[in-house]
């Protein structure tokens, strides 16, 4: 049980005050937990007096279990009605089996498209300078297939791709790597394929220039930049002072 993933139907909880002033509360938790109505059901009803579980109904062990002292003889009692257990073992078809279909159906019904981004790093081999990362975030359900195109034709050499990786909230995320040696002109995409798309999602990379060459000219433009402040800020304060030496001799 504890090494199933499963979802819960429903939660219900019912509370009772036994004693308002003295504040003693009894609760009642009935749940439905399933991988699919097919596969694996299971109804559980736990009892809890002051926020503490004392006994639970278990149906795929057809019986309570006590959690306390006082759970196990109560356990003991009810495991020994043969007619509120039947009744009790009733409580999977009739509550949870319905549900479950609704719950189902919404699940595989919902969908959540990808968020891809396309970056360039540098590779971890010494075969090729650079690699293109390809990654697609917060999608649902699980399977998606990312493909690499290069000037129009798939690649399938120099790459490699993750497997769907689980976020934990019910999304995925997915990654695709690259190996290359850039070169300007060429097109390279990244064409994205999930049941949430109407279309496959392509994401394309701008290789008008290699990246070494486009950060040496931004680094080239700046220092220009930065060069041309410099002058100008010299050449004012210049001015500035033969300005004031020539009024000062005037003076005298």
């Amino acid at each position: 049980m504890a090494t199933l993933q499963y979802f819960v139907c429903a939660l219900i909880i019912l509370s009772l005050s036994l004693d308002g002033a003295n504040g003693y509360y009894f609760a009642s938790e009935d749940q439905c937990h399933f991988t699919s109505p097919d596969q694996y059901l299971e109804f559980t009803q736990t009892l809890w007096f002051n926020k503490a579980a004392f006994m639970r109904f278990n149906s795929t062990l057809g019986e309570w279990e006590g959690y306390t002292a006082f759970g196990v003889q109560i356990a003991a009692l009810r495991n020994k009605d043969k007619a509120f257990q039947t009744r009790m073992r009733a409580e999977k078809e009739r509550y949870c089996r319905r549900n479950t279909q609704i719950e189902i159906i919404c699940i595989l019904t919902q969908t959540a498209e990808p968020e891809v981004k396309l970056r360039l790093t540098k590779a971890s081999s010494s075969g090729h300078p650079a690699m293109l990362v390809c990654s697609a975030y917060d999608f649902y359900p699980k399977r998606i297939k990312l493909t690499w195109y290069r000037d129009g034709k798939e690649v399938t050499g120099d790459m490699i791709s993750s497997e769907e990786l689980a976020d934990g909230d019910w999304y995925y995320q997915a990654h695709s790597y690259l190996e290359f040696t850039p070169k300007a002109g060429e097109n390279i995409s990244c064409e994205v394929h999930h049941t949430s798309l109407k279309e496959p999602l392509v994401v394309h990379w701008d290789s008008s220039m290699p990246e070494p060459e486009r950060s040496k000219i931004a680094i080239g433009a700046a220092g220009l930049v930065l060069g041309f402040v410099v002058t100008a800020a010299g050449f004012i304060n210049y001015k500035r002072k033969s300005r004031g030496m020539w009024c000062y001799c005037s003076a005298v």
